[in-house]
């Protein structure tokens, strides 16, 4: 009956949106209209969000590869559901996609229905939607997979959403989105000012992953910024997608032990140790200064320029055996090229031979 909730057919998460939609006197017979967008707000849009446009937009074009033959394209939208930027295929001459990808679009639940962009905000988590589980009836062509986005603060910050216009449903599309949003995430939070970045995980796991967590400490030990997965594992961090951001905290509110032991492990060779939580339990903890970064006062690293070269070379060495001889993986956890890690090992890099 038109109006009314189809009972059992859906799932609670996709029930709940409809609940809202009903409740806030949408019906799903009629049609979602996607509201003109004026050139002032479109570059309101655009300033607003310019930070997380800019953070996002290299990973969404790697995205691009991985989704180039399937149909769909990527939007990413603010923490209001409001389109800020759109990559892939996508067929402006279609106006069913060119709606939905406009920078200014408002994507929200109060818009346009239910849609995963609306549900991964409301939800704060993945999101598969198929075609007919959307609120309104010329929504139904739609496939899609959702994500939100938690910024360095642990606040929601945006979503990505991956759409397809009467596409084959690919459900695996929404492991894709959610791992191409940690990968945002990791990156703003790496955007922030800090001196020293500790990438945490638990003991007997292999540091340098997209499953690592992300933790940002200026020269004095306080928190600037912290990925999902880090506030999963340290509860102290605050829970993801707050309302607001989490109190100002410094390390020895979260590890039993002083930020100095953190600074003092770049001294050796072996930068991996065991971080003590409050609660009991133990992290495995890889420290690793920022470039240019100034350290905290006291700190006086070795002036033995030949001691130094071999700690690196041992912490260098170290981070490719975790990445089990990964060289990229190894690359990307110290935060430098392949290429420096080939030339600090001595070795040649693969395809350099010269004739």
């Amino acid at each position: 009956m038109a109006g009314q909730l189809p009972q059992g057919v859906l799932p609670p998460w996709v029930e709940r949106s409809w609940q809202r939609c009903l409740h806030s006197g949408l019906q799903p017979q009629h049609h979602a209209v996607f509201e003109v967008v004026t050139d002032a707000l479109a570059r309101h849009t655009l300033e607003a969000n310019q930070h997380l446009v800019h953070t996002a937009r290299p990973i969404l074009e790697n995205l691009g590869r991985a989704i180039v033959n399937t149909r769909y394209f990527a939007i990413l939208t603010n923490r209001d559901g409001v389109v800020v930027d759109n990559s892939g295929p996508i067929d402006h001459s279609d106006p069913r996609a060119h709606l939905i990808t406009r920078v200014g679009t408002d994507l929200s639940e109060r818009s346009v229905g239910t849609t995963a962009i609306s549900t991964a905000l409301a939800e704060q988590q993945p999101v598969w939607l198929h075609r007919g589980e959307h609120f309104f009836s010329n929504t139904a062509i739609y496939s899609c997979a959702g994500a939100p986005l938690m910024g360095p603060d642990g606040t929601l910050v945006g979503m990505l959403d991956l759409t397809g216009i009467d596409a084959l449903e690919r459900p695996e599309l929404k492991h894709l989105v959610a791992q191409t949003a940690a990968k945002i995430e990791n990156a703003l939070v790496l955007a922030q000012d800090h001196a020293l970045v500790v990438r945490l995980n638990w003991p007997g796991s292999t540091l340098g992953s997209e499953s690592d967590g992300l933790l940002c400490l200026d020269a004095d030990g306080w928190v600037t910024a912290a990925n999902p997965i880090a506030r999963q594992m340290v509860p102290h961090l605050g829970p993801n997608g707050a309302a607001s951001p989490a109190p100002r905290l410094h390390t020895s509110e979260l590890f039993g032990m002083q930020v100095d032991v953190l600074f003092d492990a770049l001294r050796h060779s072996q930068p991996l140790m065991e971080l003590p939580l409050w609660t009991g339990l133990r992290l495995l903890a890889m420290p690793v200064l920022q470039a240019n970064a100034v350290p905290p006062q006291g700190f006086a690293p070795s002036t033995d320029a030949r001691h130094l070269k071999d700690i690196e070379a041992a912490l260098i060495r170290q981070a490719v055996d975790q990445a089990r001889g990964n060289v990229a993986q190894a690359a990307q956890a110290l935060g430098i090229s392949r290429a420096t890690v080939y030339r600090k090992l001595g070795k040649r890099m693969p395809g350099s031979d010269s004739h």
